[in-house]
């Protein structure tokens, strides 16, 4: 049964800052699925941590017998076909989770709102799953910033990362409202309740909403 509430999705580039801003609706009610979350929750199930095991051997395993997500990445980001693999195994898993969450929230009177968070929001279709979309901008020098701070990445690492989604004006182009997180968690807080109390008034229909 589909959700009886708007659903949204936060698309942006690498470093944006999607997360901040499913904190901020989460402030303000919304139930966040995360599939960072949820790809977390499914590489410590035992099926999936054997399986991994058995494909690229203990190494991936860190001592205390939870997946090392580091090489696990490394492993996945050499090789497409691993990548692929990994997909195939855990992408399902995460759809029936995601699945399970949408039908709780959407019988909840106590949620307005269910937000997608993903990052690969549009290369798996959860946006056909979303009533509207946000893009989160930033300028690439403030998100270089982030991810080198945040994950130690490179401007060259940065780049390939991207290369492997859409392009942002892609995404840009595909979403109904847009919001600016540049510096500035106040105004981008602002511009978040804003967007939000558009959608859940049911007048947010196709505005872009430049911060």
């Amino acid at each position: 049964m589909p959700p009886s509430k708007p659903v949204v999705g936060l698309a942006g580039g690498i470093g944006s800052g999607k997360s901040e801003v499913g904190r901020i609706l989460a402030s303000l009610g919304a139930a966040v699925i995360s599939s960072d979350q949820l790809n977390r929750q499914e590489l410590e199930n035992t099926e999936v941590k054997d399986t991994l095991a058995r494909w690229w051997g203990p190494r991936v395993l860190a001592d205390d017998g939870s997946v090392d997500r580091a090489v696990v990445s490394e492993i996945i980001f050499a090789d497409e076909t691993q990548k692929s693999r990994l997909e195939a195994l855990t992408h399902p898993r995460i759809a029936q989770r995601r699945q399970r969450l949408m039908e709780q929230y959407s019988h909840d009177s106590g949620v307005p709102l269910i937000v997608i968070d993903s990052p690969l929001l549009f290369e798996t279709h959860l946006d056909r799953l979303c009533d509207r979309i946000i893009f989160v901008e930033s300028d690439r020098a403030i998100r270089l910033e982030r991810v080198r701070a945040s994950r130690g990445w490179s401007a060259d690492e940065l780049d390939r990362r991207e290369k492997m989604q859409q392009p942002l004006e892609f995404k840009r182009a595909r979403a109904d409202h847009v919001c600016t997180n540049n510096s500035d968690v106040g105004a981008l807080r602002q511009q978040v309740k804003a967007i939000f109390s558009r959608i859940v008034s049911g007048t947010g229909f196709s505005v872009q909403d430049a911060g």
